[in-house]
């Protein structure tokens, strides 16, 4: 068995975008990496088409897998004054089951 190359093709991904427009061809350009075969060349353009269709879109792209522990919240400001405003609904719901139970 060959012991599997592994490249990190994102960081060339604006040379391979660059052979592209130039008139490469997919496996022209794998070739010139030494990449195993043209279909991480073609993966790697589906997947930057992708997110681009994705942020033309309007989707916000997020980060992967789960949130680290001692990861600090973005906005508190903001945070605080959206549990503020949720917390008063709650409280503003309360009150009128209350009232129309009777109880009050």
């Amino acid at each position: 068995m060959e012991k599997r190359n592994y490249t990190q093709v994102q960081k060339l991904l604006p040379e391979i975008e660059a052979m592209i427009s130039a008139g490469k061809t997919q496996r022209e350009v794998a070739e010139n990496y030494g990449f195993k075969d043209k279909y991480v060349v073609k993966k790697l353009l589906a997947r930057q088409r992708r997110k681009r269709r994705a942020l033309a879109a309007g989707i916000v792209p997020r980060p992967k897998g789960r949130p680290r522990k001692d990861a600090q919240p973005r906005d508190i400001a903001a945070e605080q004054a959206y549990e503020i405003q949720r917390l008063q609904m709650e409280n503003k719901l309360l009150r009128d089951f209350l009232q129309s139970a009777g109880r009050r």
